[in-house]
């Protein structure tokens, strides 16, 4: 079965790469609609946008799904129930194309929940206690944002479609319009794992490393960006400037988060979260292009990133630790290499794709006149991204090896490079070739000498600050209590899963509780819905049409015969 995913997904990424090109360099846009039903003088239709936005993002979808399918087939090797798992990442795909071709907020709602409800049937896919609690904040944060689309949906009643590409620009200063722009930026929020959604993001990697894979690089987190991207020209100033203050903050705040971090998973994770952070304020400034950009090339070094990770994870007998790591370049040596590419990739070094996204979106802001807090907060989060990769290599692939004596790491696993193998060409090159494609006209920037090297000072920085932090193992006897205090404040992203987990549910549950023990003793089990039901069961005359099929079916069929004789 993976392997018939593999060969699909794959052609038709392909197309889908040739057929956006072609769209994009005779400058198309298909447009079709599929009348469903009429409802009080609203039409219900099934709308899908064809351009080359929505074709090319759909081609590095699918290419980065056949990709993962294809390391599944040994990842998953020993799994029981591998062909439920493939069917399970098919149907995320499949939503994730519902939600990229749809200019309507109905169907956008179809893969919108799709991509909820497929989530959280793999983020508890292992089935303990750690995935069923990462499942469930996971699908309670999402359905924040699934509300605010429904009532988005509510509120375009007034226009008498849902069709939104039509209204975003035309309708910018109704009132109406600024208020489903709050609930579509709401939304995705949520999608994206902005402030103060954060938590769910680094809780969902309980789920199995190629769903991981998957999802931290072009299906559910990048979703909230794609439906902004849509939306960016109904977006007022002020929405623009609170969207860009928080995206701002989270990027900062990931940044931090994974230099405190020891899990191998949540470090990518934290890394994922700044690099939609990044996306989101480039966007809340005035370039969803730059957006788009960024959003394609860092689905590609991500998705490479986690593979490279789930086989490091593999071979160490599914340990996530990176202290009882060290020395792997001796040992997976191909692995190793994917890793420190993708690495610089995501560190923006020149000439890596990551590059070519970054250092644009960098210069861009450069040029903009904005205040020196967004300027400043752009750069410390630069570094910090730098830091914590140098960090991550420190501890993963140079020292002594701190696993087991006795161990058989090896890179004997076949399939799993080859599909990495597949995304490391992308990885190192799509950079400069989307950069042609995409922007016919070349952006012009005109900076002093030192704002234009302040990226790459930046990234020197932080690669010191990073070996600083990695040379410097904490021992939490040596630390006071004060900066313990700190550091795990830090690493748990400022609190936010004790504020979004028992923050949230502790009081309600306890009040629940209080009710149950003191007011209601049972009396609602009785008088509610369960014995309502058994009452409405006996007392329902119909029912005896259903005791006993065959009599009742062949006494109907003589008052049938009967009725046509009297009749005719």
């Amino acid at each position: 079965m993976c392997f018939i995913y593999f060969i699909l997904f794959l052609a038709m990424s392909m197309n889908l790469l040739m057929l956006s090109l072609y769209y994009l360099v005779f400058n198309l846009t298909y447009f079709l609609e599929f009348f469903l039903f009429s409802l009080n003088s609203t039409n219900f239709m099934f709308v899908i946008l064809l351009d080359w936005m929505s074709l090319m993002f759909m081609s590095f979808v699918l290419f980065i799904s056949s990709m993962v399918i294809y390391y599944s087939e040994e990842y998953m090797m020993g799994d029981l129930y591998k062909n439920r798992f493939i069917l399970l990442v098919a149907m995320f795909v499949l939503s994730m194309m519902m939600l990229i071709i749809s200019p309507n907020l109905i169907s956008i709602l179809l893969g919108w929940d799709g991509l909820g409800l497929v989530s959280y049937c793999l983020v508890i896919y292992y089935q303990n206690i750690k995935s069923f609690s990462a499942g469930m904040l996971t699908a309670l944060s999402n359905r924040i944002g699934d509300v605010a689309l429904l009532m988005a949906i509510a509120w375009m009643l007034n226009f008498g479609s849902w069709n939104f590409v039509f209204y975003l620009d035309i309708m910018k200063d109704d009132f109406s319009m600024k208020l489903i722009s709050i609930l579509v930026v709401l939304a995705a929020m949520t999608k994206s794992a902005q402030i103060p959604f954060s938590s769910w993001l680094p809780a969902a990697m309980a789920a199995p490393t190629p769903v991981s894979a998957l999802v931290h690089s072009s299906t559910l987190v990048t979703a909230g960006v794609y439906l902004l991207i849509r939306f960016n020209f109904a977006f007022s100033e002020n929405l623009m400037f609170l969207l860009v203050f928080i995206s701002s903050m989270t990027m900062f705040m990931s940044g931090l988060g994974a230099n405190f971090e020891f899990d191998l998973k949540k470090i990518i994770a934290l890394s994922t979260l700044s690099q939609l952070g990044l996306m989101m304020s480039i966007l809340a400034l005035g370039d969803y292009k730059l957006a788009f950009f960024h959003l394609l090339i860092h689905a590609l070094f991500k998705a490479l990133l986690f593979m490279c990770a789930g086989n490091i994870i593999h071979n160490l007998m599914n340990y996530q630790d990176i202290r009882f790591m060290g020395g792997l370049i001796k040992q997976m040596p191909l692995t190793c290499c994917y890793l420190n590419i993708c690495n610089f990739s995501l560190c923006g070094l020149p000439f890596m794709s990551g590059f070519y996204s970054k250092d644009l979106i960098v210069e861009f802001l450069s040029m903009n006149y904005i205040n020196m807090y967004i300027y400043v907060i752009f750069f410390i989060s630069i570094g910090l991204t730098v830091s914590y990769s140098f960090r991550l290599t420190y501890y993963t692939l140079t020292g002594d090896f701190n696993f087991l004596s006795l161990n058989m790491i090896s890179e004997s696993s076949v399939l799993m490079l080859k599909g990495m193998s597949g995304l490391i060409f992308f990885v190192i090159f799509s950079g400069s070739m989307f950069s042609w494609m995409m922007f016919s006209t070349p952006y012009y920037i005109c900076l002093s000498f030192l704002m234009k090297i302040m990226t790459l000072l930046m990234i020197l920085i932080g690669m010191w600050i990073g070996y600083e932090l990695a040379k410097f193992k904490i021992s939490y006897q040596s630390l006071s209590l004060r900066n313990l205090t700190l550091s795990v404040f830090l690493s748990l992203m400022w609190n936010m899963p004790y504020i979004s987990t028992l923050g949230i549910n502790f009081y309600p549950l306890m009040l629940g509780k209080f009710y149950m023990k003191i007011f209601d003793q049972g009396w609602f089990e009785f008088y509610g819905s369960q014995n309502l039901y058994n009452l409405l069961k006996k007392t329902m005359f119909l029912q005896m049409l259903s005791i006993n099929h065959m009599k009742i079916y062949l006494m109907f069929l003589i008052f049938w015969i009967m009725f046509l004789l009297l009749n005719f």
